[in-house]
């Protein structure tokens, strides 16, 4: 933990050499996500709820996908521009270093950037807390932090499969983006809006609605069934055949000779 806090102080200095790219960076990210608030805002101005979920509810799941995503995304970076790191030849002097390979490629990049997405996140959760009507007990407390923890494992265990697949592409598969940004993007309302097909895909295949519409129900009184609570800690067992599908891409890894 001591040498990952130096590279991202490392990281962090570097960045912060440019401030006013960084700080338009994040102001961009932030900003992104905004445009996104805004579809839903004039979706529920139009229609007062969807599929039964008001706005403040489908707000407080959106924050969640949204953190996790965006906390992925800043600290699990080097994974997802895995491709550039293999193309260069800068993955042949990782594997000759005394240091875990997966460790390395952690620490190697880290989006600070990304806080502006958070930021967004943040600014939600505070709104839909206050308006959802939910009375915060302590297992719906424990509940959102599960879901949070879940979905930061997820989105980690997605980008490591896509940079594992690199293992045998070289370049990355774009398709995976519909996993990732994807997953974001539908994020933005509970799972089953999309229907019983994908509910159960994203259930039993990648384990989106582990985290997202499960313990949500829970949360906001549409289900008194306890075990959602649990559900987030189950998707966190995800990473671990993204980790093992990582040793078989490893094991099969040849040199570009860049």
């Amino acid at each position: 933990m001591r040498l990952y806090l130096k590279y991202a102080s490392i990281i962090l200095k570097s960045q912060m050499q440019y401030k006013a790219s960084f700080c338009m960076s994040a102001i961009g990210q932030f900003l992104v996500s905004f445009t996104a608030l805004l579809g839903i805002y004039f979706m529920f101005y139009r229609f007062r709820s969807v599929n039964g979920f008001t706005f403040p509810e489908v707000l407080l799941c959106f924050a969640v996908i949204l953190t996790a995503f965006s906390f992925s995304e800043c600290f699990v970076r080097g994974f997802d521009a895995f491709s550039t790191i293999i193309s260069n030849g800068e993955f042949d002097r990782i594997l000759v270093r005394p240091r875990n390979e997966i460790f390395q490629v952690l620490a190697s990049r880290i989006e600070f950037a990304r806080i502006g997405r958070m930021a967004q996140a943040v600014a939600m959760f505070v709104y839909a807390v206050h308006y959802s009507g939910i009375e915060w007990t302590f297992s719906k407390i424990c509940t959102l932090i599960f879901m949070l923890l879940g979905g930061i494992a997820v989105f980690s265990g997605l980008f490591i499969v896509y940079a594992s697949l690199c293992f045998f592409t070289t370049e990355g598969l774009e398709f995976m983006n519909i996993l990732t940004d994807g997953a974001r993007e539908f994020g933005k309302y509970p799972f089953s809006i999309y229907g019983e097909g994908v509910l159960k895909f994203l259930t039993y295949v990648i384990p989106l609605a582990l985290f997202q519409y499960y313990p949500f129900l829970y949360i906001i009184g549409k289900s008194e069934n306890v075990y959602y609570m649990f559900l987030p800690v189950l998707s966190i067992l995800f990473i671990i055949p993204c980790l093992m599908f990582w040793r078989i891409g490893l094991s099969r890894y040849k040199s570009t000779g860049s």
